[in-house]
């Protein structure tokens, strides 16, 4: 039986965090708590109500006023912001285009950060992003880096965004997820890295059950 338990799952743009991590949610009886899905909701807001993306004060003011819910249902998280559903708005090509931006600014960054600790407080919790080993929860007790290469992550992303019906370009999806790559890794705030004591799982030729499978094995391994 898990017992108050926290998985911080790390890694690049496309590396399969959220559906692996969602999966294991579902498996462990786990909290799944989506923080990219917070940037993305921020930014989404950002670019609905016209705050300049590159201004962190004025980022930091609109997300005062948001609420953001994150209800996890069998068919996927649902995303509501202000209570309202925006769970497919966040994941289109312009809002993937400005999130490394929005999260880029520390004053942003320190409000998810109290909120996402807020969620996993209770524990029996499992985060997914780039610096929640690192930084959210350093003292999670299973800490993981998903990898993978560039074209296998654009690949994902691009079978992900034409199954939700949105348009996408594979050769500009490569693109934009090398960039991001840079931008995350390069930037002052939190950077994206290997948390100390995680375990890195490369997925590049690894099915998606068989990494939910290794990270199941690596959550039960501390408390058998």
């Amino acid at each position: 039986m898990i017992n108050k338990i926290n998985v911080a799952i790390d890694g690049p743009a496309g590396a399969g965090k959220s559906t692996v991590a969602k999966m294991v949610a579902d498996q462990l009886s786990l909290l799944y708590i989506d923080t990219g899905a917070m940037y993305r909701t921020l930014a989404y807001a950002a670019l609905e109500n016209n705050v300049n993306v590159n201004d962190g004060d004025a980022l930091k003011h609109l997300l005062d006023q948001l609420t953001i819910k994150l209800v996890n249902e069998n068919s996927g998280t649902k995303v509501l912001l202000n209570d309202r559903d925006v769970s497919n708005e966040i994941r289109t090509a312009e809002v993937n285009k400005h999130v490394p931006v929005v999260a880029s600014h520390e004053a942003v960054r320190l409000e998810m950060v109290e909120r996402q600790r807020m969620l996993a407080s209770e524990g029996n919790a499992i985060l997914d992003g780039r610096d929640i080993g690192t930084h959210v929860l350093p003292d999670a007790e299973v800490k993981i880096f998903l990898n993978a290469s560039v074209d296998v992550r654009a690949q994902r992303r691009h079978e992900e965004q034409v199954k939700k019906g949105l348009p996408s370009n594979l050769d500009e999806l490569k693109k934009e997820i090398a960039k991001r790559d840079k931008l995350d890794s390069t930037r002052e705030v939190a950077p994206l890295c290997k948390a100390v004591g995680a375990t890195e799982v490369d997925t590049t030729s690894f099915t998606i059950p068989e990494v939910v499978d290794t990270i199941i094995n690596l959550v039960k391994k501390p408390v058998s």
